[in-house]
């Protein structure tokens, strides 16, 4: 289902540790490819120990996956900090953190489109924003036709959404089931049923305008 996720595909880059922040210290700071720096998000008092080697591994992810949604960077690293302050205050055990933080990466985004008013400052963003890792098809697939998309996107059932943007941000079979607590089995035909309900959601939309 392609027309789903033109433009708003590749994962970011791994974070370079430039100073990392110690229990009780400020926020560490991580550089990207592009010389932007992230803050290493901090909850408040005592600070996970495994928070900075989890941040690492799994950014590139997780901004993949709110990317997807969002389809700029800039929105989805906004995403990112939120999802890690989240899993830097939760009991989420280390080993369990990577289908976690995919899950509320989706999760987030979705509040995020479903949002009216942040909705209407992201398109106005996009816009004039350059898109995450546009693709061949970008040169005939317009910027209103990805806005519909992602609009029909955030009406879907929320379960559906969800499976349809991890399974779409690289996530294997077995992942997602890991995430979203289904049986290996079920995802090809969940993921299915929600590419199925997107196009009938587009074209319910598209017939009453």
């Amino acid at each position: 289902m392609d027309i789903a996720w033109r433009g708003a595909t590749a994962p970011a880059a791994a974070p370079r540790i430039l100073s990392p922040g110690g229990r009780g210290a400020a926020a560490g700071r991580v550089e990207r490819e592009d010389g932007g720096a992230v803050a290493t998000p901090r909850g408040g008092g005592a600070v996970r120990a495994d928070l900075e080697q989890v941040f690492r591994t799994a950014y590139p992810r997780v901004v993949a996956v709110a990317a997807r949604v969002l389809g700029t960077r800039d929105a989805a690293e906004d995403v990112a900090q939120e999802v890690f302050l989240a899993f830097a205050r939760s009991a989420v055990p280390a080993g369990e953190a990577g289908g976690w933080l995919s899950v509320a990466a989706a999760h987030t985004a979705l509040n995020h489109l479903r949002s009216d008013r942040r909705r209407a400052a992201r398109e106005e963003a996009a816009g004039d924003g350059e898109a995450v890792a546009p693709d061949v098809a970008d040169a005939v697939v317009t910027l209103d036709e990805r806005r519909r998309v992602r609009a029909a996107l955030g009406r879907l059932p929320r379960r559906q959404a969800v499976a349809l943007v991890l399974r779409h941000s690289g996530l294997s079979y077995a992942e997602v089931a890991a995430a979203l607590d289904l049986s290996p089995g079920s995802v090809g035909t969940t993921v299915r049923r929600a590419e199925s309900a997107l196009r009938e959601e587009l074209n319910r939309h598209a017939s009453s305008h």
